[in-house]
């Protein structure tokens, strides 16, 4: 009896995928398996485009790494484009957290800056008060420009009902109509697009400042927002997954039914995280603006660090331990694209790990089987 063989082809045609919803939570290391996956493929993806533009892949990406991570002068560099950067990664994942899309951090971090600045040019202060009041006061007042324009979609949301996604979209045009307005037209430097620059006590202090005692330190940018950072880290962390406020977060995102069985008042936490989520982003503002910048104009902060943030927040797993680490893999990627050419491509690369990341939740949620045809059941 001979033997009868199949074509590979019509193998495969019997062949079928079958996608069912995950019963019980996936093991530990499964998650991190997943985003690791998902960046390698964005990655993978990356380099086809640079390959398409005429670039050379594997150089692209080793130079994105000499200059970013290769010397204590560059790894510096990255350390403060990564700066503002958790701040919008904070503000992001925490008001994920309880699925509030917030999709204005960065004009909650221009508002910061803008809040920080009136310190300065306002003045509320005088010019000649000393650093250990100024930047205290040019905190709060980034603090409270972000947690304003925080509030304002939060309220929208908890009383009318309003698409956060869209009214805190639109708040970041108004943002930036706001400052061009003050920039141009009230505190302009001889009819520049800029303010003038502000007092060197007002400026957050910087490695270099200490090269002094330490000369390793000179030339190195890295400067206070970082610290204000990882504090901002610790303090976002402890709020999610130690406090009560935290537990309420966690379960209204969850679960708002329950929450709103058990007596959770849903209405003042929209706003309360909202505000807390825009206050992250205002410190971002206030950091970049006075660390960096050391005046108030549209293009440095405008450079899309909010929207960014919305990356960082989703490659974090909305954990504010690690936006740290990711913040400074995209403060790496930004240092180092600014090389690369065509322009675009950098921002082409961020694109496709944030739509490979959020395809990735996929493979987190359900379980994919390949079966042959009529085994389905």
């Amino acid at each position: 009896m001979s033997e009868t063989t199949v074509p590979l082809a019509s193998r495969l045609r019997s062949l079928t995928l079958r996608v069912e919803p995950r019963l019980k939570d996936p093991p530990r290391w499964y998650p991190l398996a997943v985003t690791v996956g998902a960046i390698v493929f964005a990655l993978f993806l990356g380099g086809i485009l640079i390959a398409l533009s005429g670039g050379d892949p594997l150089r692209s990406y080793i130079h994105i790494a000499r200059a970013s991570l290769g010397s204590l002068g560059v790894f510096s560099d990255t350390l403060v484009k990564a700066t503002p950067l958790i701040m919008a990664g904070l503000a992001c994942s925490v008001a994920f957290r309880m699925k509030l899309w917030n999709i204005g951090a960065e004009g909650q971090f221009i508002m910061g800056a803008f809040g920080a600045s009136a310190v300065v040019l306002t003045p509320i202060i005088p010019a000649e008060t000393p650093s250990w009041i100024f930047i205290p006061a040019m905190i709060l007042a980034g603090i409270l420009g972000g947690a304003l324009w925080g509030f304002i979609p939060g309220f929208l949301k908890a009383r009318l009902n309003v698409n956060e996604i869209i009214s805190s979209l639109m708040l970041n045009y108004i943002a930036v109509a706001w400052i061009n307005f003050w920039i141009f037209a009230v505190w302009t430097e001889g009819g520049f697009q800029m303010s003038p620059a502000f007092p060197k006590n007002a400026w957050l202090p910087r490695l270099t400042d200490l090269a002094a005692e330490i000369p390793i330190l000179s030339g190195l940018t890295t400067h206070l927002g970082l610290i204000l950072g990882i504090l901002a880290a610790i303090v976002a962390w402890f709020i999610l997954y130690r406090s009560r406020w935290g537990y309420e977060i966690r379960l209204i995102g969850d679960n708002p039914q329950a929450a709103r069985y058990a007596g959770l008042n849903i209405t003042r936490n929209t706003v309360l995280v909202m505000m807390l989520s825009g206050a992250l982003a205002g410190l971002g503002g206030m950091s970049e603006v006075t660390g960096v910048v050391h005046r108030l104009q549209t293009s440095p902060l405008a450079a899309g660090y909010g929207f960014t943030g919305i990356i960082v927040a989703w490659l974090a797993k909305l954990n504010p331990y690690l936006v740290v680490p990711v913040s400074i893999f995209f403060g790496a990627l930004i240092l180092a694209g600014r090389e690369i050419q065509p322009s675009g491509i950098p921002k082409m690369i961020q694109g496709i790990i944030l739509v490979s990341l959020i395809a990735s939740d996929f493979l987190i949620r359900y379980r994919v089987h390949i079966v042959r045809r009529g085994q389905e059941a």
